[in-house]
């Protein structure tokens, strides 16, 4: 009898957030792993169970989420990404696949991750995209929030922007880079991790939000983030503002892919 040969399968996939109670498997409640799982499943044949580079959270959006699972069906990479892509409902696709022939992890072998908070501060609130941005009532400055941001850069205590439900052993992570800046008439906050605390992302992002409106300078948003203490900390931000736009591998370039609302202006690369 022929060897079973198990082989790895990448894809890369996107979601509307707000269709889902995020990213993760759970009961009675609608996510986008179960719904991967399932596709994938049907086209593979057999049961299959999916590693993602990032757990996004109820609402939080994903335009290049990674996801990796080992199957034994013989499938080329075109048939994977249309045949899953046919089987999620319409707030999930699959953008590209791959097929490796060496071991591979989407989580742990990430050793960056990307994400971009979109905030609009236009004068009414918005209707068309209220479940693509987070919406500021106040207008915001973008210059002494990039400011306040590079207080972040490194790898640092984040227990300041870390959700009281984090299981993570660890508050430190390494952030490469923090970016603030307008793009296409919206407010962006882009940050590169090695890794990130449960709603560390939009706790800086709700933080950044009270420097954009003047109610904290960056000399007290530096004194908050080093004084650890999560209470004393603004609110967080919405979901409907963050997305997963890119992550990083040693051996596998992939493309950086911009929320919807600025594309063509914040593509790249990172790490």
């Amino acid at each position: 009898m022929a060897e079973v040969t198990s082989r790895t399968v990448v894809l890369g996939v996107e979601y509307d957030g707000g269709a889902f109670h995020g990213f993760q498997s759970q009961k009675h409640a609608s996510n986008v792993q179960d719904a991967l799982e399932s596709a994938i499943g049907q086209v593979a044949n057999e049961p299959v169970r999916v590693a993602a580079a990032g757990r996004t959270d109820a609402g939080v959006h994903a335009t290049a989420q990674v996801v990796s699972f080992q199957t034994t069906a013989e499938r080329s990479p075109d048939a994977w990404r249309r045949g899953v892509s046919s089987l999620t409902p319409d707030t999930i696709g699959i953008v590209w696949s791959r097929i490796l022939d060496h071991p591979f992890h989407a989580r742990f072998d990430a050793v960056w991750r990307r994400y971009v908070y979109v905030y609009t501060d236009a004068p009414a609130r918005p209707v068309i995209h209220r479940n693509l941005v987070a919406w500021s009532r106040q207008p915001l400055v973008h210059e002494p929030m990039h400011e306040a941001a590079q207080c972040l850069v490194g790898e640092q205590d984040f227990s300041t922007f870390r959700a009281a439900g984090c299981q993570s052993v660890s508050p430190c992570r390494r952030v490469e880079s923090v970016r603030v800046e307008r793009v296409n008439g919206y407010l962006a906050i882009d940050i590169v991790a090695n890794a990130f605390l449960l709603h560390m992302v939009r706790n800086i992002a709700g933080a950044l939000h009270t420097v954009g409106v003047g109610d904290l300078t960056v000399a007290t948003f530096q004194q908050l983030f080093d004084g650890r203490d999560r209470t004393k900390a603004p609110p967080t931000a919405p979901p409907q503002g963050l997305y997963l736009v890119g992550v990083g591998y040693p051996e596998m370039a992939l493309p950086v892919r911009p929320p919807p609302v600025l594309a063509g202006n914040a593509a790249g690369s990172a790490g």
